[in-house]
């Protein structure tokens, strides 16, 4: 195959090196998997060949002619597009609007609605969105629809090289597949691509060559067939990780920490009723639109609950918005860390100490800076976030590292009742091993874990219990060594076909298939503006359901710039 991009030497340093002497190349027609932890350089790589980058010394060439694109419209004119890790969606805008920004179909300047909205519903079928409207408000469309879109938008232009950073984080098994359908058309027809991904089994089922860095250095790269997961994760990490952090005791007791009866949060949450225990991890598996970020964040008082109650150590509590629940010992880790978690513009120390304003760090209205430095860098140490110090913004750390900052907020914190909603997501391997160690270690000290994720392999592995919701209801509980991907797979459909859960209890088997379910993101995201400094306030606000159509078949492939 002929190659299509080459550098030699690239390198790049911000506060401290982030490249170093990287000799990378793409051939025509090949996915080329990029694979490292988090801060190891691969989205730095990526943004300098697609353009959002400038390198400091190297030299790049596209078809074997020099290649130095001064920005992104200049990489996409010669035919270099990316889809990024974090989303870039207008959110006052509709989907169609997004995916086609730059090239509005129009007639003396005035938009033509008709033919905008069969080509967003053309674009939107290569991913699967077949039921959403396009002219749908973005804001009203969950994490991992907006993904879609993004990536739809990605897939829709003509391209000699698409990069795809992270473009799975938030999608199910089956989109995933059905993004990796489209992957190999355009590998047919000759388009290089560049996949970075956290899921090491995507990039064995996917690559063709895999390129490992590690700390900024291209360190190997291996043809498809002559590696396994373990040697690319030694190779990623330069150490053996030993076991996956797979819970063996279970040390939950009988104390009820956590009890939710009647759970109501319309459109989408309609019928909830769980414990949470302290000692033990409590996941939660179901499909794209199930109601797990909605229950979640009708707990923590984020969003408004209809009907239900919420009991707490016994003792029945009314939250009706996060300081509330943070007052009784709950926390909450947000599915979208950029939107929901972070304050962006403000250093680590900022961001770790938020939750916690009003105890050590801050007293009679000020804050003792000295003290609130050393929490913060303790903090950075513990979870290894990659950063030049904890006055670094949080916008400029990779999304991994900015997942562990908000993680070590809540840590700090020390809450009885510790919720998380997809906590390593866009994380790296060895950094998700230490995040189960770390929620194994909170669950061994007595507190109630619940854990929302997106990989069922995550939920066998973590929990002690899985909770299986399906169209807004939880329809089951499985205790370990009761479950099976077949039986979760069938309760997360039960309410979609109408066909009983196969309990734990059931001695049937599932007519479930057998694909594993990374349990996705809600049609509705709503807007969590955290923390108002001392008070460690929240308002939420509410948004519409997406207005779905039968008849309209969405799916993301238009990419605005």
């Amino acid at each position: 195959m002929a190659t299509l991009l080459q550098t030699r030497g690239l390198a790049k340093a911000y506060a401290s090196p982030v490249l170093a002497d990287i000799n990378f190349d793409l051939r025509a027609g090949e996915v080329h998997a990029l694979v490292g932890e988090n801060g190891a350089g691969k989205s730095t790589l990526c943004n300098i060949i697609a353009g959002l980058s400038r390198a400091d010394s190297g030299k790049m060439f596209l078809e074997e002619r020099p290649y130095e694109p001064i920005n992104k419209k200049a990489a996409e004119h010669q035919g270099v597009r990316i889809v990024l890790q974090e989303l870039s969606l207008i959110d006052n805008l509709s989907v169609g609007e997004n995916l086609f920004l730059h090239r509005l179909p129009n007639r003396m300047g005035w938009i033509q609605g008709t033919r905008l909205a069969r080509a967003a519903r053309a674009a939107l079928d290569r991913v699967g969105l077949t039921d959403l409207d396009p002219n749908v408000s973005v804001r009203q469309l969950g994490i991992g629809q907006k993904q879609l879109v993004e990536i739809a938008a990605g897939l829709s232009q003509e391209c000699k090289i698409l990069i795809l950073d992270e473009p799975t984080a938030a999608l199910t098994v089956t989109d995933a597949k059905r993004l990796f359908v489209q992957v190999r058309k355009l590998q047919e027809a000759g388009v290089g691509i560049v996949f970075i991904s956290h899921h090491l089994e995507e990039v064995q089922e996917i690559a063709d060559r895999v390129s490992v860095l590690r700390d900024g250095q291209l360190v190997a790269v291996k043809e498809r067939g002559s590696f396994s997961i373990d040697d690319i994760i030694r190779l990623m990490v330069g150490r053996d990780l030993g076991e996956s952090g797979q819970r063996r005791n279970n040390g939950a007791s009988r104390r009820v920490l956590l009890r939710v009866e009647k759970l109501k949060a319309p459109p989408v949450v309609r019928d909830v009723t769980f414990e949470a225990r302290a000692g033990e991890i409590l996941g939660f598996a179901g499909l794209m639109g199930s109601g797990r970020t909605e229950t979640m964040r009708a707990i923590f008082g984020a969003d408004r609950r209809a009907a239900g109650k919420i009991f707490v150590n016994g003792k029945e509590v009314q939250i009706d918005q996060p300081a509330e629940a943070v007052k009784w010992g709950i926390g909450l880790l947000t599915e979208d860390r950029k939107a929901q978690g972070l304050l962006l513009p403000k250093p680590l120390r900022m961001n770790i100490s938020l939750a916690r304003l009003g105890y050590e760090i801050g007293r009679f209205g000020w804050i003792n800076r000295a003290v609130e430095e050393k929490v913060a860098e303790s903090w950075v140490r513990r979870l290894a976030v990659r950063c030049s110090s904890a006055e670094q913004a949080a916008r400029n750390l990779s999304g991994g590292n900015q997942q562990k900052v908000v993680l070590a907020r809540w840590l700090y914190r020390d809450c009885d009742i510790l919720i998380c909603d997809e906590p390593t997501r866009g994380i790296d391997v060895g950094a998700k091993f230490e995040i189960y160690r770390l929620l194994g270690e909170l669950a061994a000290d007595g507190k109630a874990i619940v854990v929302v994720s997106s990989d069922l392999k995550e939920l066998l592995a973590l929990c002690d219990r899985i909770a299986v919701m399906s169209a807004g209801k939880l329809v089951t509980e499985f205790r370990r060594g009761e479950w099976t991907e077949d039986r979760i797979m069938s309760a997360a459909f039960s309410e979609l076909t109408k066909t009983p859960a196969v309990s734990a209890e059931q001695n049937e088997t599932s007519n479930g298939g057998g694909q594993s379910v990374r349990p996705n993101q809600s049609n509705e995201l709503h807007y969590l503006s955290f923390f108002n400094a001392t008070l460690f306030r929240a308002t939420a606000q509410s948004q519409d359901a997406v207005h779905l159509q039968p008849s309209l078949q969405p799916d993301p492939r238009d990419r605005r710039e």
